[in-house]
């Protein structure tokens, strides 16, 4: 047998240890657990999440492409698995629990059948890794945590039946206006009513020919929910321990989507954490293609994580990641702002992206791009936007800032850049 194509359940299983018995809290998006008192509530919260990995004897991508993904297609899943959780918070709730051999309900059968390896479905490996060739990544190629969110929000215009706002925020950068711009496409913001380009009206997918934009006016809603996805680089080579515990305090929020990101050329799904350790599903694991039934229903035993899930070091983790969080309704998003500022404002740790409430004008401005060091931004800057001034001069000017963009560039200069623009401008 192929090594590559071994599964836990053949191979690996025994390798599994089960959360250690400790006092420390068990943190799995937004939720608490004791590892002392409930771990069988953690084992079902776990298997309740839909986990993706490689597959064999699909169809052909793009009619005679690869048949399986295996050795390349783990970021595709673990991209995959963080909008999966999106939609089941969406139509499901986040407290919905999996129970294995029983008729599921409908919105979950929808969600699964959009993953499915079909050509024809959403989410598909197919049309991600299609979609992909638009962002410089052949079919077969590895991706990073970048490529495949800008990929994720192309292909969510076409889910009309969740009509998510998908936002990937750039330059670790959230903008708050950006975000109620495309959630709430009712408000003219700048004269734009939707932010995401209308869909080929010839391009079926699961059946629907519509897009997430093109809706009736009776069918706008007040907020459409959002996904955001924060690409970030937390380090050159490792991980900046500066960022360790805010990167930990990011699954504590009731709004946490998760991360992906793993080591080099190796991608996980990270869930959660319990003391130093990250917790996480692997996709590395080959399974056979499954096939609906005529009914739709879909035999979907494979598509849980049923045993203790793995877990590695903090400190093991690649800098390359995207962070996520899902927002059902503006309240959510409001105290998403709100839990975010609280966390910037702590000494114990640094802020991995900024929150600003505006795009700030001189992001184009040709005055600061071209700073030379040593030299100081108008003084009419607050100090902290100074920060993030200099942040860009040192390590994106060379960067292309469109949906195309390489993953981004290191942050482990952050504090060298506050403290640089402190003792320059004051």
């Amino acid at each position: 047998m192929d090594a590559a194509t071994l599964t836990y359940d053949t191979l690996r299983f025994g390798e599994f240890e089960d959360f250690p018995e400790t006092a420390e809290p068990v943190w799995i998006l937004g939720r608490n657990f004791s590892a002392l008192t409930e771990k069988d509530e953690i084992l079902s919260d776990v298997s309740s999440r839909l986990w993706f990995t490689y597959r064999k004897n699909f169809q052909p991508i793009g009619g005679t492409g690869p048949t399986s993904d295996t050795g390349w297609g783990c970021m595709l899943r673990c991209g995959q698995m963080i909008l999966a959780e999106a939609l089941v918070c969406r139509h499901l709730g986040r407290d919905w629990r999996w129970h294995g051999g029983q008729r599921q309900r409908e919105e979950y059968v929808s969600i699964l059948n959009a993953f499915i390896d079909k050509k024809d479905c959403y989410y598909s490996l197919h049309q991600i890794a299609q979609m992909g060739v638009g962002e410089g990544k052949s079919i077969g190629q590895w991706y990073g945590p970048n490529t495949v969110a800008q990929v994720l929000k192309k292909l969510s215009v076409f889910d009309s039946w969740s009509r998510l706002a998908v936002h990937v925020a750039m330059d670790n950068t959230v903008v708050i206006e950006e975000i109620k711009r495309l959630c709430m496409p009712w408000l003219d913001y700048a004269g734009a009513a939707c932010s995401e380009p209308e869909p080929d009206p010839q391009r079926g997918l699961n059946g629907c020919l519509e897009g997430a934009c093109a809706m009736a006016v009776e069918e706008m809603v007040l907020w459409k929910p959002l996904v955001l996805l924060i690409p970030l680089r937390l380090g050159l080579s490792d991980i900046n321990e500066a960022y360790m515990e805010t990167l930990k305090q990011c699954f504590m929020l009731p709004q946490s989507l998760g991360v992906i990101g793993g080591k080099p050329n190796s991608a996980h799904y990270f869930i959660g954490f319990v003391g130093e350790e990250l917790i996480y599903l692997d996709p590395h694991t080959t399974q056979v293609a499954v096939e609906p039934s005529h009914d739709g229903q879909v035999p979907d035993d494979t598509y849980h994580c049923q045993h203790p899930p793995c877990r590695m070091n903090i400190r093991e983790l690649d800098p390359s990641l995207a962070v996520g969080f899902f927002c059902q309704t503006e309240e959510d998003f409001d105290d998403w702002c709100m839990r975010i500022r609280k966390m910037s404002c702590s000494r114990e740790a640094l802020p991995m992206f900024e929150l600003v409430d505006s795009q700030p004008s001189h992001y184009a401005s040709a005055d600061v791009l071209n700073l030379t060091p040593g030299q100081c931004p108008p003084h009419h800057h607050h100090p902290k936007q100074i920060h993030i001034l200099i942040h860009i001069h040192k390590g994106q000017t060379n960067e292309s800032h469109s949906a195309q963009a390489s993953e981004p560039r290191p942050a482990s200069g952050h504090i060298a850049a506050r403290i640089q623009a402190f003792s320059v401008c004051i």
